[in-house]
């Protein structure tokens, strides 16, 4: 089991995040669905569970021709999904996800999953209001805890971005906000935030747990996907921030009305586009 804690501060508030974040995961599904992979959404609905309300999903991830050679190796062709489960708590301060690979035998037509409960990422994630410098703010055991690796994520540095996921439009060196004023983002942007009173703050804190118990091939796996996690909430996040003039005057209404919409495009987009978006680099 290999555990990691990302830290991403953004110059944002946490209710301007929950609506940014939701908005830029609908348009990046988008840009990686075609071809038979891609993004399928089976539920997007309101929950209530001992006393808690919020929004929970259900999707699935086909990632046939999005993951590494190695990896591709290990799974029968048009087998390979990611089922993510997500429970959105409101006021939307806290979200958690839990999400299974299943290697499914290619000649069964059933739901049956090769590996069951031996390969498992869980994401828990809080949305704070400062600058990612609170300890252990999942509550975990202190043995657990010693043995978690701190990551952070400068959105600003395009050192940690992939090259191939660059673009010059969704650099946060670069980006001006047209409507709030903030950026573009320098190389002291972190220091210097705090003490802007005309300029929010939140750190999202996730906590990414991988366990995949595969004798020969478990460090491999599960450093590999915490690498491909790095890199998505990096340049995930450098997308919230770029995109901020595109959602910032949105309601969670009009999210919820754009994530209905989104639900039918990728149902159509699935079948009908061509095979894009990125794929996992090589470790």
């Amino acid at each position: 089991m290999l555990i990691k804690e990302f830290r991403v501060v953004l110059p944002v508030s946490v209710d301007e995040y929950q609506v940014g974040q939701l908005y830029t995961v609908a348009e990046a599904s988008k840009n990686e669905t075609g071809g038979g992979d891609g993004v399928e959404v089976l539920k997007n609905e309101p929950y209530e569970k001992d006393g808690e309300k919020g929004q929970y999903t259900h999707k699935i991830y086909h990632l046939q021709t999005k993951v590494s050679g190695f990896i591709a190796k290990i799974a029968p062709k048009g087998s390979l999904t990611v089922h993510e489960k997500a429970w959105n708590a409101y006021p939307y301060c806290r979200t958690s996800e839990t999400l299974k690979m299943c290697l499914c035998e290619i000649t069964q037509k059933t739901d049956n999953e090769y590996m069951k409960d031996n390969f498992m990422i869980k994401i828990e994630t809080w949305h704070k209001p400062d600058m990612g410098d609170q300890e252990n703010v999942h509550g975990l055991d202190p043995d657990t805890w010693k043995n978690v690796e701190v990551v952070y994520i400068d959105i600003a540095d395009k050192s940690q971005i992939d090259s191939k996921d660059y673009k010059e439009d969704e650099d946060p060196a670069k980006f001006k906000s047209v409507k709030t004023g903030r950026g573009p983002l320098g190389p002291e942007w972190k220091k210097e935030l705090p003490n802007k009173s005309d300029c929010p703050h939140m750190c999202a804190y996730k906590l990414v747990t991988v366990n995949f118990k595969w004798f020969g091939l478990q460090n491999k796996v599960e450093n590999f996907i915490q690498k491909q996690e790095k890199r998505l909430f990096t340049k995930l996040h450098r997308q919230v921030f770029c995109w901020l003039d595109k959602w910032i005057d949105l309601t969670m209404d009009d999210i919820r009305r754009m994530e209905e919409e989104t639900q039918k495009e990728l149902d159509e987009m699935r079948v009908k586009d061509p095979v894009k978006g990125s794929t996992a680099a090589e470790d």
